[in-house]
């Protein structure tokens, strides 16, 4: 008969898990309860985007660091999909055009960057979305600037508010949390919000195209 023999894993070791793992954890939490209530503005917002691109207008998204992911993944989702297959639409993360972005730094500062593709790309009536964990960012407080200018409607997300960005921009969602870490990690969550609630607008678009109006 063939012989089987057992082989004994190694136990593991019960692992102390770190006060900062653990912290980071509960502020999650914390900041997840407090920012449910945040959900109605992601709703109105998601309803303002469909009018906007279904008629034919463009969703621009800039941000810095991890908040620049942020802003690609946004765009992502509307280019692409985000649950259900649909029409692509038009949306642009203006960190991505690295050539762009390297070029406008280099011949007129970095402040300038996301404010002149702004001015570029966007056209009256567009969305501008901005996020920022600090809403301190020069670049992003001249995006604000020059998105108002030309007529585009502004939304920033952003940490605790007050801050330059929330005040400069049409519209704001501001996340209560101290670490910039927290703050991302909701702003991904509306950003989930905001394209759940932009599908859901579709839903009740009719065949021409256009949002429904009742």
């Amino acid at each position: 008969m063939e012989r089987i023999e057992r082989i004994e894993q190694p136990r593991r070791r019960a692992v102390a898990v770190p006060a900062p793992v653990t912290g980071h954890c509960d502020e999650l939490l914390h900041a997840l309860g407090a920012f449910r209530g945040s959900a109605s503005v992601t709703a109105r917002w998601g309803a303002q985007l469909a009018r906007t691109l279904t008629g034919g207008g463009r969703l621009l998204a800039a941000g810095n660091g991890g908040s620049a992911a942020q802003a690609q993944h946004l765009t992502a989702e509307l280019v692409g999909r985000y649950r259900s297959d649909r029409p692509p639409f038009s949306a642009i993360a203006l960190h991505a055009d690295t050539s762009s972005t390297t070029a406008i730094a280099n011949d007129y500062g970095v402040h300038e960057v996301f404010a002149r593709q702004v001015r570029a790309h966007g056209r009256a009536g567009d969305v501008l979305v901005l996020l920022s964990t600090s809403g301190a960012s020069a670049n992003l407080l001249a995006a604000a600037d020059a998105g108002r200018a030309a007529g585009l409607r502004v939304w920033a997300l952003t940490g605790p508010v007050p801050n330059p960005l929330a005040a400069g921009s049409d519209e704001m969602l501001g996340v209560e949390a101290t670490s910039a870490a927290t703050v991302q990690e909701l702003h991904l969550v509306a950003v989930h919000l905001l394209c759940a609630a932009f599908d859901a607008a579709l839903e009740t678009t009719p065949e021409n195209g256009a949002p429904a109006h009742g």
